[in-house]
C-alpha cells in the first residue's frame, strides 16, 4: 500500500514537471509570471515554470510589417489630403512592450499619427503633395527614440500616398486641363507666327533673288552695250578715209532719191560736187 502511494506521488509528480515544460521559439523571448506577477525573462528554448504558479507569456522579436490605414490631415492651407503610411518595427524590450502599454503597438501607430499631421499641417497642399521624400525623412527623424518608451523601435516609415479631397482633386483637374490647353493655343499661336515668319521670309529671299537676277541682267547687258561700242569705236578708229568716202556717197544717194532738194556737204568737199552721181542726177532733172 505504501508502495502504490510512493508510486502514485511520484507519477504525479513527474507530471507536474512535465506540465511546467514550456519551449519559447527561436526569435521569442518569454515573460514568466508568478501569482501573477513578473518574475524574469527567458530566452529561447526549453524552459520550466511552477504550473498553477506561474505562466509563459511569449513576445516576438522579429521585425513586423504594420499598415496605417487612411485617415485625413489638414494642410497649412486648409486643404483635406488623406493619407496612409506603412512601418516595420521590432520589439526590443519585451518588459516594456508588454507591462508599460495595455497596447504599445496602437500607442505608437498614434504617435506617429500626430508627428506626421503636425509635418503636413505646417505645408501648403502643392508643397506637401511633392515632398513625399521630405516627409519621410522628417517623419524618421521625429519618431527617433520615442518609442522606447513602448519597448519598441521603428525601422522604417514610409507615406504610400497623399491624395486630395474629391473636390480638390475636381479642381486640380480643370485647373490641370485649363493649363493643358493654354499651352496648346500658344503651341498653336507660336506655330502660326512662325509660318507667317518662314513665308515673308521665303517671299522677301524671293523677291530679293529676283532684284538681284534683274540686275545682274541689266549688268551683264550694259556691259554687252559696252563692248559692242568699244568695239565700234574701235573698228572706226581703225576705218580709212574711204569708208567714210563711200559712207557719204550713200547718203547723198538716199538723199537724192527722196524729196528734199536741199543737200547739206561740207565745205571742202563742195569743188567735187559734180563728181557725186546723186549731185549730177539732181541737176540734169532741174534742168529738163
Amino acid at each position: 500500500m505504501t508502495y502504490l502511494i510512493v508510486g502514485i506521488i511520484i507519477a504525479l509528480v513527474i507530471v507536474y514537471i512535465l506540465c511546467g515544460l514550456r519551449i519559447v521559439p527561436q526569435n521569442y523571448v518569454g515573460l514568466v509570471e508568478t501569482l501573477g506577477k513578473y518574475s524574469r525573462t527567458v530566452k529561447a528554448g526549453l524552459v520550466f515554470i511552477w504550473p498553477i504558479f506561474q505562466s509563459l507569456r511569449k513576445v516576438s522579436l522579429a521585425l513586423q510589417p504594420l499598415e496605417i490605414s487612411k485617415y485625413r490631415i489638414i494642410t497649412k492651407d486648409n486643404a483635406e489630403i488623406t493619407t496612409s503610411l506603412t512601418l516595420n518595427y521590432l520589439v526590443t524590450d519585451a518588459y516594456k512592450y508588454f507591462y508599460n502599454n495595455t497596447d504599445s503597438v496602437e500607442s505608437m501607430v498614434q504617435l506617429i499619427r500626430g508627428h506626421l499631421r503636425d509635418i503636413i499641417g505646417r505645408m501648403e497642399l502643392n508643397e506637401a503633395l511633392g515632398s513625399t521624400s521630405e516627409i519621410n525623412a522628417q517623419l524618421s527623424a521625429a519618431i527617433g527614440d520615442l518609442t522606447d518608451i513602448y519597448g519598441i523601435r521603428v525601422v522604417r516609415v514610409n507615406v504610400d500616398e497623399l491624395l486630395p479631397s474629391p473636390e480638390i482633386q475636381k479642381a486640380m483637374d480643370k485647373q490641370l486641363t485649363a493649363d493643358r490647353e493654354k499651352t496648346a493655343a500658344i503651341a498653336r499661336a507660336e506655330g502660326e507666327a512662325r509660318n507667317i515668319e518662314l513665308t515673308t521670309k521665303a517671299k522677301n529671299d524671293a523677291l530679293v533673288a529676283t532684284a538681284k537676277a534683274n540686275a545682274e541682267a541689266v549688268r551683264t547687258q550694259a556691259d554687252a552695250d559696252s563692248y559692242r561700242i568699244d568695239k565700234l569705236q574701235e573698228a572706226l578708229n581703225n576705218a580709212g578715209d574711204g569708208y567714210f568716202k563711200n559712207q557719204s556717197l550713200d547718203s547723198f544717194n538716199h538723199l537724192a532719191q527722196g524729196p528734199n532738194n536741199l543737200i547739206v556737204v561740207d565745205k571742202d568737199d563742195i569743188t567735187d560736187l559734180g563728181k557725186i552721181p546723186a549731185v549730177k542726177k539732181v541737176w540734169d532733172q532741174s534742168n529738163n
